[in-house]
């Protein structure tokens, strides 16, 4: 059980899949200019990340290594990836059309999301059982949405800052990223 713990502080802080393995930049900082839309994209990635981690662990297991076509995986893991978007793109068009909207062309770039397929890799490549696979994923996939929180938070303030012209917009929110790193890479010293 401690193990678990570890390894969930770990994904969370530690190895914090967008400020210390540096995947999932593009909707970090493509959709962090409001909370709610942060919110809202980083509890979709939470669900894909979640449940394409516990599906592709499955078949890797039990259909691509029993079958000994495991080099199959990037693309059998993409396939689940775009399927399991693709629902979470339908369930959130129906359920919720201004969170929909708000999210626009980054919600199909989940698909796209390396973040997504690393995670998924990043559980085969570990050897990491079941139980591991689902604790790693969702609390790296909780790690990404807090810092993508944090993150939409500064933004907001950023807007009502004095920045220099140079600095306005994405090139602030990059300094920012990079100090936010800085902090979270700090944090590993006490795993």
């Amino acid at each position: 059980m401690s193990e678990l713990i570890q390894l969930a502080f770990i994904a969370f802080i530690v190895e914090n899949i967008v400020l210390t393995q540096f995947l999932g930049i593009c909707p970090f900082i493509g959709v962090s200019r409001k909370r709610s839309s942060a919110l809202g994209m980083g509890m979709a990635v939470v669900f894909v990340i979640l449940i394409s981690s516990i599906l592709t662990w499955v078949i890797y297991h039990y259909v691509l290594a029993f079958f000994s076509i495991t080099y199959m995986r990037t693309i059998v893991f993409i396939l689940v990836i775009a399927s399991l978007v693709q629902m979470v793109e339908l369930f959130l068009k129906k359920i919720s059309p201004a969170l929909y909207k708000a999210l626009g062309i980054y919600l199909p770039l989940i698909t796209t999301n390396c973040a997504v397929l690393g995670v998924a890799i990043i559980n085969i490549d570990k050897s990491h059982t079941f139980s591991e696979t689902v604790v790693y994923s969702l609390f790296i996939s909780l790690g990404f949405l807090f810092v993508m929180y944090i993150f939409s938070m500064i933004r907001e303030k950023l807007d009502f800052s004095p920045v220099p012209k140079a600095f306005k917009g994405v090139p602030i929110a990059l300094v920012v990223a990079a100090i936010l790193a800085l902090v979270f890479s700090r944090l590993g010293g006490i795993v």
